[in-house]
């Protein structure tokens, strides 16, 4: 059944997290109904349910959809929207209201996870954009050729490592922060470096990397000038430093300077092919996907999704 066309569609993807929530989605609501939104709410039961629910809203004819999650969310109904139609599609657009762990993608625009008033405000004044996707396309081990796209970047070799390593402690430890923290310790014992063969540009990487990240938009901090509406992918390559410049790495990480540490060699692009990368796990958006096999690529797609703006 059809709604009226100003009639929002909100996805609610509570955190991981042993209270807040509830007071957090009281104060969403309350916001749209201070800014007189017209709006139907769900709730997504798990991580993969948000598609499903973003392919109810667009089927039921909803034009403004929007998000209250993190990156994995958004990414998760980015990737529902790039299914549909492009003139479908083009009669959509996407918003957020931050409630992950990193929002990168919401901090870039200046949405504050701390400001749900402020957000909803500026939601409610429909200045819209067009955005890029990035897109890794890949063959999985059945031989299937698969494809992701991504609002903030994709990580090949460490970060990935750590992402993996972050979920199997979680599963046992179960606080989000104390398995972030194993991991690192654990990563002293893991690989440090992993053979790529990379081409980027004109030129051809072949060596030892530690970690490589392809960012459409900030990349978490290790694609700060990345921008997700110039039609350009950023790259920051990163050579194994000593132990010393490792924690020196991540300071500037850390405070914003990471492209000045002596160990990353940025990149700007259209596209990145990823000839080899043999044991190096890949990671879209904070999510690990199923290790690619073979060469693939990542490319931008320039202007594909409505996004909502502040002023």
């Amino acid at each position: 059944m059809a709604v009226e066309a100003t009639r929002w569609g909100i996805l609610y993807c509570p955190r991981k997290r042993l209270v807040g929530n509830r007071k957090y989605r009281e104060r969403v609501l309350r916001a749209l109904e201070n800014n007189d939104v017209k709006y139907d709410f769900v709730q997504c039961e798990n991580s993969g349910s948000v598609e499903r629910l973003v392919r109810m809203f667009i089927n039921n004819g909803y034009k403004t959809i929007i998000v209250v999650g993190g990156d994995s969310a958004l990414n998760d109904a980015a990737n529902c929207l790039m299914d549909i139609e492009i003139h479908e599609r083009n009669e959509i657009v996407l918003g957020v209201i931050p409630n992950g762990v990193m929002n990168d993608f919401a901090r870039f625009w200046n949405f504050r996870e701390s400001d749900i008033e402020q957000t909803v405000k500026w939601l409610v004044k429909h200045r819209v954009r067009k955005i890029d996707l990035g897109c890794v396309r890949y063959m999985n081990k059945k031989g299937e050729k698969c494809h992701q796209y991504f609002l903030n970047c994709i990580n090949i070799g460490l970060i990935a490592d750590i992402m993996n390593l972050r979920k199997q402690t979680r599963s046992i430890l179960g606080s989000r922060m104390l398995s972030f923290l194993v991991s690192l310790v654990l990563m002293i014992f893991h690989r440090l470096e992993y053979k790529m063969h990379v081409k980027i540009n004109s030129e051809e990487l072949n060596r030892k990397v530690m970690t490589l990240c392809v960012g459409s938009g900030p990349g978490y901090g290790q694609t700060p000038n990345a921008v997700p509406y110039n039609g350009l992918l950023d790259v920051s390559v990163v050579y194994h430093p000593g132990i010393v410049q490792m924690f020196a790495g991540i300071w500037l990480l850390l405070t914003g300077r990471f492209l000045n540490h002596r160990s990353v060699h940025p990149y700007r692009t259209s596209e990145v092919s990823i000839v080899s990368a043999k044991h190096a796990l890949v990671g879209v958006d904070g999510r690990l996907i199923a290790t690619p096999v073979g060469a693939y690529k990542v490319t931008v797609e320039q202007e594909v999704i409505n996004f909502l703006i502040p002023d």
